[in-house]
Formats: structure tokens, C-alpha cells, sequence
């Protein structure tokens, strides 16, 4: 089992990124692709999953990440693909965050899942997952809101929201990026 790489990104593709691990071309789906730029040089945490048609590696930036992406593969229905979804609709901390304090409203609006999903997750994980201290960002909340309020839709929103990076913080400056951006 492959459970870290390191080398040299070489392309992106949506989903994903190939890096070139010892004169191979590896493709490693992630949750935030465009992260990475072709030249990087890059550590990855792995998973590897096991299907039918062949094998899948998904690529983490942390221990941490792929440790909560591993705890959403032991719920239910949940494959590494939509772990991989949930797992890039918000950060590591405010899913577990929400998971943990059972905040099925910021499941379901802000990472789109529905009410079923949203209470399977917190009733499988919640007692597992150990949030940090920081508590999960309202603020990705009420850029929703606003967002819903300007005339997107619930699907919209969330796609514009999902696609504004990690490393922009703050609600001004987030809901002026989902704004920005080319989702609608």
C-alpha cells in the first residue's frame, strides 16, 4: 500500500494532478488540484483504494487530512469519490467541527449534503472525531446566505463557494471571491 509519494508535479487534470514519482507519471486525485502548479515539488499523505477496473490514489497535504478522509470512508455508503466531495467542499476542521457539535444545518447548506447523509455522518462519526479549537466557519455560512439572497441558487451557491480557496479567510474577502468567480 502506497501510503506517501514525493516528487514533481507534472500536469494537472480535473480532480487531480500527475506527479512524476522515479521517471513515473502518477495521477493522485485531491480534493483542492489547482493547488498545485506543474514544477512543483510536492509530499503527499496517500490513500489507495482498491476497485474492480483498477487502483486509485488520493493525494493530502496532511496526516490529518487523510486520517478524517479514512474516518469518512467507515460511514456507510460513502466511497473514496464522495469522500473526496465532501472532503473539498470545506476544511478538515470546520467538517469536523460540525460533525462533532452535530450542525446538520451547515452540512446541508454549505456542504451540500442532504438531510440523510448530514445525520449519518454525524450519528457514525461524532463520537470518533476530535475537533479543534477553532469552531467551524460561520462565516462560509453567511457568505451562503448572502450569496442565496443575491439571486443564486442553493446549488449556485455552494458551487461558488466551494470553488473559493482554503487560504482566503474572511467572510468579506470570500464572499467577494465566490462573487468573482466564474460559477454562475
Amino acid at each position: 500500500m502506497i501510503r506517501e509519494l514525493s516528487g514533481v508535479v507534472i500536469g494537472n487534470e480535473p480532480g487531480g494532478a500527475i506527479v512524476e514519482v522515479a521517471g513515473f507519471g502518477i495521477f493522485v486525485h485531491l480534493a483542492a488540484a489547482d493547488m498545485l502548479a506543474p514544477g512543483d515539488q510536492v509530499r503527499l499523505k496517500t490513500y489507495m483504494a482498491f476497485k474492480q477496473d483498477g487502483v486509485d490514489l488520493y493525494g493530502f497535504s496532511t496526516e490529518e487530512d487523510r486520517r478524517f478522509f479514512e474516518q469518512l470512508l467507515t460511514v456507510s455508503g460513502v466511497g473514496p469519490k464522495t469522500a473526496l466531495s465532501i472532503f473539498s467542499r470545506a476544511s478538515r476542521e470546520s467538517l469536523e467541527t460540525a460533525i462533532a457539535s452535530r450542525d446538520l444545518s451547515y452540512l446541508t447548506r454549505v456542504v451540500g449534503l442532504g438531510n440523510k447523509a448530514a445525520e449519518k455522518l454525524v450519528v457514525e462519526l461524532s463520537e470518533k472525531v476530535t475537533p479543534t479549537d477553532a469552531k467551524h466557519d460561520d462565516e462560509d455560512a453567511e457568505v451562503f446566505d448572502t450569496l442565496v439572497a443575491l439571486g443564486y441558487t442553493d446549488r449556485e451557491a455552494r458551487t461558488a463557494l466551494s470553488a473559493v480557496p482554503m487560504h482566503i479567510v474572511g467572510r468579506d474577502a470570500r464572499l467577494k471571491a465566490a462573487l468573482a468567480g466564474k460559477s454562475r
